[in-house]
């Protein structure tokens, strides 16, 4: 503690005009101090004043150079000691030096620039208003290519300065993409990747840059997919491939990158993963397994990329996901319903999976969690039912597999995720089959869940989807039960409020499913009818200018079906419809001034 006290008094007084010698004798004092005891040692050169005196050794010219970086580069492993260096005034002569040649010099340099920028708003802030990013990536650029091990080491500290240049910090990031610093990373990694601590700060650097979507389209344009599989392939050690995961996730989320890994071949890597973990309780191998059907179910979220790896329901990789869904592990079921509901994502795709057996193996799946079962995973086999519904000749097929039956074994949910997933699916399944849609109209358990769902304020995804349900059972079956059952349990405010939503395509649903009420039950709903203000809100529509046509028109020929009823008769003539509908008659939409003159003679004739 005496020689540190000596040395650093002898520094303050000496720095000006000493020998080399007798400064290299105080510095060397110094970094041992630091190897003995950092913590301790920084707070004495921090209280001694040395730290300005740091700034005018740092020149090119001093053969003390490197040591003098060296003592910032470890005092700058302490947080505490991070802003005094950026008052000090160090970094503006540690940018300089990024100029000299002396590799000692610039590894040094590197190192304390890296450790000054770690977590410090203040050091990143001093470094970027230097411009010493930009001289790093020169270095970069013009050491890539040399593999001897010195420059590797330098490259290694530079990749490290630039990654706690940039972490977490979005507009530094984009400045090292704005200067091209991804392409030489890719070829950085490609050219090194036998080395393990700079190909370690490639990736934990592309792990920072990844995540901005102007650096996915950088990526787009390298063979980083190539290179980042290639190096998968090697790692035997769970926390590198873990690494080489956490880059992977960011990147597959672009559809050009997403079709460049899978031609890389990254899903046999997953796939042999998935085989490998699956019978495996270690934490690591849980772990994997989630990571790498994940990545698998996000590959196939590209149009290219699910098309390719479909290869027309004949590819391996397709019925390899198949063979998950029957799995006892409940992520690679998860996995297997989420692959499928994304493989359904075109009509041809969709036929061939119902034809050749899909829909029993996801209800069977679905059976596995009817009770106390995992949501996620219901959520996902109820996606994939779905999306299968929508080609018109898949929707007999499928109902008379018993999918709605499956369906409504989960109306007990209590999961707004999966009573969403639920419903759309049997609005799916019930669109034009007009003997199903009467079917489950007329059941009253059903028609009572979607009633209190309607009222589901909290969820915005339930309540749009029970009111669309509701109409769709009422147009597609036409059915006077089924319009009994709805009056019934309470559904006709739902329907008329539902003709307010600010969706067209919901407000035109509900107008179509009243009119049918009115043309087929107008003496059962009537009460109800009027209580929920339909005719008020009519008048509303048809006068408000921004209704779309098909509101208008849809509006009027209701109207029409209304005043077959005395009480609701009354509501219109009192509140002078024939005016506004008059006015419409003049409407640039054809179709809608047609009817607004049928409108008009029958409201003549009835007043």
């Amino acid at each position: 503690a005496d020689n540190l006290s000596e040395a650093l008094k002898k520094l303050k007084i000496t720095s000006t005009d000493s020998t080399a010698d007798s400064l290299e004798g105080c510095l060397d004092c110094l970094l041992q101090a630091l190897a003995q005891n950092n913590m301790e040692t920084s707070e004495k050169i921090q209280k001694s004043g040395v730290l300005q005196v740091f700034a005018s050794l740092l020149t090119p010219q001093s053969s003390c150079t490197a040591k003098v970086a060296n003592i910032i580069a470890e005092v700058a492993r302490n947080e505490f000691m991070r802003n005094p260096c950026v008052d000090a005034g160090l970094i503006p002569p540690l940018v300089q030096l990024l100029n000299c040649k002396d590799q000692e010099v610039l590894l040094q340099t590197g190192r304390a620039l890296g450790n000054i920028c770690y977590d410090s708003h203040e050091g990143r802030n001093a470094v970027d208003h230097a411009g010493g990013a930009h001289i790093v990536v020169d270095h970069l650029r013009s050491l890539c290519n040399k593999t001897d091990p010195a420059s590797e080491k330098l490259l290694t500290v530079f990749c490290g300065m630039l990654m706690n240049y940039s972490n977490e910090n979005d507009t530094l990031q984009s400045q090292l993409i704005n200067m091209g610093v991804i392409p030489t990373l890719v070829k950085l990694l490609g050219i090194h990747c036998q080395n393990a601590a700079l190909t370690e700060m490639c990736l934990v650097a592309f792990g920072n840059l990844a995540e901005l979507e102007s650096s996915k389209e950088q990526f787009a344009y390298t063979n980083i997919a190539e290179e980042l599989v290639k190096l998968f392939k090697k790692q035997i050690e769970h926390d590198k491939k873990e690494m080489i995961f956490e880059v992977l996730a960011p990147l597959a989320e672009n559809d050009v990158i997403k079709l460049q890994l899978v031609e890389a071949g990254l899903v046999e890597c997953l796939l042999e993963i998935v085989q490998k973990t699956v019978d495996s309780d270690k934490e690591d191998d849980v772990a994997e397994l989630k990571t790498a059907s994940d990545l698998m179910v996000l590959l196939l979220l590209g149009d290219e990329s699910m098309q390719k790896l479909f290869e027309g329901g004949k590819g391996s990789v397709f019925q390899r996901v198949l063979s998950w869904i029957p799995s006892n592990s409940h992520q690679l079921q998860l996995a297997g319903a989420l692959a499928i509901a994304n493989f359904a994502r075109n009509d041809g795709n969709c036929i061939h999976m119902v034809d050749n057996g899909i829909v029993q193996k996801l209800m069977d799946l679905l059976d596995r969690h009817v009770e106390d079962g995992n949501v996620t995973v219901q959520h996902a086999a109820l996606s994939a039912l779905r999306n299968l519904a929508i080609p018109v000749v898949n929707k007999a097929k499928m109902l008379s597999a018993g999918v709605a039956e499956a369906v409504l074994k989960f109306l007990r949910s209590e999961m707004p995720p999966v009573q969403f997933k639920l419903l759309g699916t049997l609005r799916m399944l019930i669109d034009a089959q007009a003997e199903a849609a009467e079917q489950l109209g007329k059941n009253v358990k059903l028609v009572e869940r979607l009633v209190e769902w309607c009222e589901a304020k909290d969820h915005a995804g339930v309540m749009g989807e029970s009111n669309r349900l509701l109409s769709a059972l009422i147009r597609h079956s036409k059915s006077k039960d089924v319009i009994r059952t709805i009056v019934q349990s309470g559904g006709i405010k739902h329907l008329v409020t539902m003709a307010t939503s600010e969706h067209v395509i919901m407000q035109n649903e509900a107008l179509v499913a009243l009119a049918l009420i009115a043309a087929l039950e107008l003496v059962t709903a009537e009460k109800d009818l009027e209580n929920a203000q339909l005719v008020q809100i009519l008048h509303r529509l048809l006068s408000d200018d921004r209704s779309a046509p098909e509101i208008k028109y849809n509006s009027m020929v209701l109207i029409c079906a209304l005043i077959g009823s005395e009480p609701l008769q009354k509501e219109v003539q009192s509140m002078a419809f024939l005016e506004v509908v008059s006015k419409l008659r003049s409407h640039e939409n054809k179709t809608v001034a047609q009817q607004a003159s049928l409108t008009e003679q029958r409201l003549a004739v009835e007043s």
